[in-house]
């Protein structure tokens, strides 16, 4: 893992994939798969996320006004399905991190933990924007800190050539998933 300068991390999303958003508050932390994230701006760099008011993760992301962007790889597509599938709020005195063997480790800049085994993190503090965020659960953050995987995301730019498994997903409908592609 090596740091990603910031004015770049917003390449980290641009191509569209599936990504697992990661919070904690105290003691009590949560994961949850989101395809609705997207680059915003550069300098600084922020982000969009959309995380419906029911969830956990959301809970959790305002109670402590930051989260994490986490971008899994097809070596992952169970862990994505699994933690889309169900919501920390019905696992009562579990943990999603436990139960599903997920590994992680700390983050630098934030206390919502980065997933180990993917290719890329973002650490995101909230730009409060109630109206946004009440109306259309759409949040926007500043990015503090970003890093990604030298194997696929080195120089500013992705190259998955020979690194099936370190591929990121895409959602498309429906539980089904693709692969990044080959460059044009």
């Amino acid at each position: 893992m090596h740091s990603v300068d910031l004015s770049k991390a917003f390449r980290l999303l641009n191509h569209g994939p599936t990504t697992l958003i990661t919070s904690a508050h105290t003691s009590q932390r949560n994961i949850m798969a989101a395809a609705w994230v997207c680059a915003l701006d550069f300098n600084p760099a922020k982000v969009t996320v959309v995380i419906d008011s029911k969830t956990y993760t959301r809970e959790l992301m305002e109670a402590e006004g930051t989260f994490a962007i986490n971008l899994p790889c097809v070596q992952q597509i169970e862990i994505v399905k699994q933690v889309g599938s169900i919501s920390g709020r019905d696992l009562p005195g579990t943990d999603k991190f436990v139960d599903y063997g997920i590994d992680t480790f700390a983050a630098q800049a934030i206390s919502a933990p980065l997933v180990k085994g993917c290719v890329g993190w973002l650490e995101c503090k909230i730009i409060p924007e109630p109206h946004n965020q009440n109306t259309y659960d759409l949040f926007i953050a500043e990015v503090v800190a970003a890093h990604a995987d030298e194997r696929v995301f080195s120089e500013g730019r992705w190259h998955f050539e020979g690194q099936d498994d370190l591929r990121t997903i895409h959602h498309i409908a429906g539980g089904v998933f693709f692969a990044t592609g080959q460059p044009c």
